[in-house]
């Protein structure tokens, strides 16, 4: 414990209390004094610390965390979605048309109907068709990505918007989907929806600084003080939301702490590295905490479209090879270069990197870039779905975090039904290798992907230490077929992921992402100790208080 002698301005007695300090060790009470934490230790010695002026909070047996950190989503796209068609918390293709049918009644205004959010697994092969949309809306054009963002479903107007017929050719990084005959279908895979994505008019800064508010709401009440946006820049048609982040943080709106990670352009190379320079300094200007020296590099897809991409092919419903290993969306034989000079410029390069191919350039080019400039550059990988069985170590020998998504990793339909069949037994056992990453001594931060999936990241957590979904009774989970056992973390890593391994991401591991002495008191209190109970229960865990700097940002109460 350390403290100095005027009162605290802010006291949590009666704890648990888990630091995640390099130890790993507990304490029962906190004290904040000025937006730093002054006292951590036995609530004998902190009460010393409580004067007239001192707001006490008795935990009383509740644990309090570091803030959660979110090491990969987007929260602009995420909070615009929300205020338009939103199809996230509906699961069937019926909800899906109906809901869009009232969203067109109850909104006349707008030319477009926008928004997404479905799911591929409630529709045949994982594809919607144009006439589902047609049927409910034949005078709008309607473009609705689906849940993951990788693919949109769209109704003849919008590709008649777009100028998309049996003649346009597919873009280098995507696929229209067609029918027998050649004929669009309304499914546009990857870089397809950019077609659309381009005639789509783009949201005012008034709608997307509502966005980035409504979605730093929502994830303050999950507990959540900082994160990665994982997508800066002009945004799938949805406006340039680098813009937004500045006024933000120079208004004091932005009250999280936010690592912008600056969109790569596919098509384009090093010349984007003078706009990249000139965004952090505009981003070091305006001071606060918006920070952007990340840069988004995005090297596949996904593996339900069969878009990441796979050192082997893709097997075909009956279990034979295809000759499809997969898109990868930056020229393999130059991305070592780029992230030699990113790397060079001081520039922390973020990857999509989902299949085992697109993880193993990933690594080859930060192997480049360490060999060219030396160890540095907080790199790293996000996803991580399928790795080979050689590169898990590869992690550690390059200090490459990997950062990961652990609501994936269970069976649930879109897994048993769209994935693991195309991947085979053998590879299907190389996803989501947590487990193996960890025993390998590679650094893991985390985060959820939102709005892809719920940023909740006590359901994250759960998975990752269960590898079965949340949400079920003590005797589902028993019965529950566990997603390859072998790669589960215990529940203080998986809760270290999402802090201090979040923090080392963000270069924010030296004021946030543990309970210590100096640090900001960026804290979350639970509404129980998941440690103290059973395992299928650690994603009923709820969050009563968030705070950024001993300042209030959400509560339950």
């Amino acid at each position: 414990m350390s403290s100095s002698e005027s009162p605290a301005d802010l006291v949590f007695l009666g704890g648990p209390v888990f630091t995640v300090d390099a130890a790993r060790s507990w304490a029962t009470a906190v004290a904040v004094r000025g937006g730093r934490i002054v006292a951590v230790g036995r609530d004998r010695d902190v009460k010393a610390l409580i004067g007239a002026r001192t707001e006490v909070v008795d935990l009383a047996g509740k644990l309090l965390l570091p803030g959660f950190q979110d090491a990969h989503v987007h929260p602009v796209f995420g909070g615009t979605t929300m205020r338009q068609c939103d199809l996230h918390a509906l699961e069937s293709a019926p909800e899906y048309v109906a809901a869009v049918a009232e969203h067109a009644r109850s909104h006349p205004e707008p030319r477009w109907i926008t928004g997404g959010g479905w799911s591929m697994e409630a529709f045949p092969g994982g594809a919607p068709t144009r006439d589902l949309l047609d049927a409910v809306v034949p005078d709008r054009p309607v473009a609705l990505p689906n849940r993951d963002g990788h693919g949109m479903w769209v109704n003849s107007r919008a590709l008649l918007e777009a100028g998309i017929t049996r003649d346009t050719p597919d873009p280098f990084d995507g696929r229209i989907e067609r029918d027998e005959h050649g004929e669009p279908t309304g499914m546009l895979q990857e870089g397809g929806a950019g077609l659309v994505h381009a005639v789509i008019p783009a949201p005012s800064a008034a709608e997307l600084a509502d966005g980035l508010l409504a979605g730093q709401a929502y994830l303050h009440s999950f507990g959540i003080t900082a994160w990665q946006d994982a997508w800066v820049g002009s945004m799938l048609g949805g406006g340039d939301n680098f813009a937004t982040y500045l006024d933000a943080a120079a208004s004091g709106a932005l009250t999280a702490r936010v690592s912008a990670a600056l969109w790569w352009e596919r098509e384009a190379g090093l010349e984007q590295l003078e706009l990249f320079r000139q965004r952090r300094a505009e981003a070091e200007a305006v001071g606060g905490r918006l920070r952007a020296a990340s840069i988004k590099i995005m090297l596949d897809g996904v593996a339900e479209n069969h878009t990441a991409a796979l050192l082997d092919p893709y097997l075909d419903g009956c279990g034979c090879a295809t000759d499809n290993r997969g898109l990868t969306f930056v020229d393999p034989d130059k991305l070592g270069l780029y992230v030699t000079e990113l790397d060079a410029a001081g520039f922390q390069v973020h990857f999509h990197a989902l299949g085992d191919r697109a993880v193993r350039l990933g690594l080859d080019a930060i192997e480049q870039a360490r060999r060219a400039n030396g160890p540095g550059g907080r790199h790293h990988l996000a996803h991580l779905q399928v790795v080979h069985p050689e590169d898990i170590k590869r992690f550690r020998q390059l200090r490459a975090t990997a950062n990961i998504q652990p609501l994936w990793a269970a069976h649930e339909p879109q897994m048993d039904e769209l994935t693991i069949p195309f991947l085979g037994e053998q590879r299907s056992a190389w996803q989501y290798p947590f487990g193996s990453l960890s025993r390998a001594g590679a650094t893991i931060a985390a985060g959820s992907d939102w709005s892809v999936s719920s940023p909740n990241p006590m359901l994250g957590i759960h998975v990752a230490v269960n590898r079965v979904e949340p949400g079920l009774s003590a005797e589902q989970s028993a019965a529950a077929k566990v997603f390859y056992p072998s790669e589960r973390l215990e529940l203080g890593q998986a809760i270290a992921a999402y802090t201090a391994g979040t923090a080392y991401v963000n270069h924010l591991d030296a004021v946030a992402g543990s309970i210590e002495v100096g640090k900001y008191a960026d804290l979350v209190v639970l509404d129980r100790d998941p440690f103290d109970g059973p395992a299928h229960e650690i994603g009923d865990a709820a969050v009563l208080h968030t705070f950024v700097e001993g300042a209030l940002v959400h509560t339950a109460e």
